[in-house]
């Protein structure tokens, strides 16, 4: 069973989003229509992944307060920003405290879908249309190169690319989430970006699924040549 809460002050919004979830996904979908009741929502409900909205109460950024104040208490469940907000500072904003996946209130219902498909499946989610316009903005005036990688950087790169959060990647190279947190930090310096939504579209953008495993093979055959040596 698969259970979302809903925060958003506009009925509309929530009835639209209910209606998609239910009829596409969720198995329940809980309402809130504010910071402070979706809190005590979520305390009896336990939803699986929770979609908030930032601005609430005449356009304050309420939803990035909820966030922070949420992760002190819960760095599991999934959160995805839905907003009509597109300033970059805002979506990194979001990212850095700790949200997982970020879509504008104007995507089509199929987006939305695949947005909360992703965070149950414990991936991120970042706008097209956004993903679009930050990469439009930036002029790719920087060459990533990978051969300065050890191999640990390497695979966590591909696991970020792949839209793996902090607690999957430590399970999958069996370290500590501390250990992938300071790996990212090391990532970010290596590659030249500065926040985390930077780093994974980073990843995303310069390796393509055929392009992950070369280098993670590279990096494989390399540590098995200084084993042997």
């Amino acid at each position: 069973m698969t259970r979302v809460l809903l925060i958003d002050d506009h009925p509309i919004v929530l009835q639209g989003c209910r209606s998609i979830l239910e009829g596409a996904w969720a198995d329940e979908v809980d309402q809130a229509q504010s910071a402070s009741e979706g809190f005590r929502s979520y305390r009896q409900r336990k939803p699986d992944v929770i979609v908030v909205d930032l601005a609430m109460r005449k356009g304050s950024l309420g939803g990035l307060s909820f966030i922070r104040w949420f992760r002190r208490v819960d760095e599991r469940t999934p959160i995805l920003v839905l907003t009509l907000h597109r300033d970059p500072l805002i979506v990194s904003s979001a990212f850095e405290l700790g949200a997982n996946g970020y879509l504008l209130k104007d995507a089509s219902a199929g987006e939305l879908i695949q947005a909360f498909r992703k965070m149950c499946e414990g991936g991120s989610y970042l706008s097209s249309e956004l993903a679009f316009h930050l990469e439009s903005k930036r002029v790719t005036a920087r060459n990533v190169r990978f051969d300065g990688l050890t191999f640990r950087e390497a695979r966590v790169l591909t696991l970020v690319a792949a839209g793996k959060p902090h607690s999957k990647i430590a399970d999958k190279l069996d370290v500590s989430c501390s250990t992938v947190a300071k790996t990212c930090t090391q990532l970010k310096a290596k590659l030249g970006v500065q926040t985390r939504t930077d780093l994974i579209r980073t990843a995303i953008e310069h390796l393509s699924a055929a392009e992950r495993k070369a280098v993670t093979g590279a990096f494989r055959r390399r540590k098995r040549r200084s084993i042997q040596i």
